[in-house]
């Protein structure tokens, strides 16, 4: 039997269908009263449903669409919940130009949010879920959307992606957090969902002043290493983190030459995420303007 409902995630709404029950219960479990049963104009118009034919009885496979396009590939049916969340992501850097979008995770104290960018394996959602139980507010863990010609960072909260060895991690952390089913297997690996702290669901409409832009690298065997970056090497990385910057041209341009020119970049080496919080709130947070 085929679910409908929708998701109410600043800026934007979803309506999602499921005939997947796994599906439908991780919605209920990480996203709670953000899932309600009526919107009047939703933005987006997802589903995930199972694959017809063979594929319902032998290794059963789901398929992502939005609206009528089919992005994806279908997957096993014990990976469909991630999927969901992967297509939800596509159809925002997909789709919205009137923010410029970085691939980042977003944090903020008292409305100074410092920017994330980091190519997988990068430790960054690890950070990210440690951060957000210890303080911060997460405003994305997998999206900067920020207006153009400013600093201002606009909140899409929506659930942590861990994988492989972090999902152990979180979970030894903060037991007691929501987390979804674990999708196996995918092409990350092991792949699990943690619901952020209540209090980052509740501000989920306050935008914040981008502060710093750090780009984190865990290396197991280097406590705390800190460079600090050039604008070039500051703006080139950035860049390169950026989904839309191509497609929006001068407006991405400057809008990412106006934040290099006025907040500090940093590349850190890390393995001790106490001093990594201390880093940024004296450096970045109390030093912010």
């Amino acid at each position: 039997m085929s679910s409908q409902q929708f998701l109410l995630l600043p800026p934007f709404t979803f309506e999602v269908r499921t005939d997947i029950p796994l599906v439908a219960d991780n919605l209920k479990r990480l996203y709670g009263n953000r899932l309600v049963d009526m919107v009047s104009y939703p933005d987006y118009f997802v589903s995930v449903q199972k694959a017809e034919g063979i594929r319902r009885f032998y290794r059963p496979q789901a398929r992502f669409f939005a609206d009528q396009q089919e992005p994806f590939q279908p997957l096993q049916q014990q990976q469909a919940y991630a999927m969901l969340e992967w297509g939800m992501n596509w159809c925002i850097a997909t789709h919205e130009m009137q923010y410029v979008i970085i691939h980042a995770a977003v944090l903020a104290k008292d409305n100074k949010a410092i920017l994330f960018p980091a190519p997988p394996g990068s430790g960054k959602s690890t950070l990210t879920t440690w951060l957000a139980f210890h303080g911060w507010r997460l405003l994305s863990d997998e999206m900067a959307l920020i207006q153009p010609h400013s600093r201002t960072v606009i909140p899409f909260v929506r659930p942590i992606c861990l994988k492989n060895n972090s999902i152990t991690l979180a979970k030894q952390w903060f037991p007691d957090a929501t987390y979804s089913t674990v999708a196996s297997d995918t092409h990350k690996g092991d792949v699990i969902h943690l619901s952020p702290p209540e209090s980052s669901w509740q501000h989920n409409k306050e935008p914040a002043e981008i502060v710093g832009v750090v780009f984190p690298n865990y290396r197991s065997d280097t406590e705390m290493d800190i460079y600090q970056l050039d604008k070039t090497q500051s703006f080139m990385q950035l860049a390169q983190n950026a989904f839309n910057y191509g497609v929006i041209g001068h407006d991405g341009f400057a809008t990412l030459c106006q934040l290099i020119d006025r907040v500090a970049g940093f590349e850190i080496f890390y393995n001790d995420l106490a001093l990594v919080a201390e880093f940024l709130q004296q450096e970045l947070i109390d030093a912010g303007g």
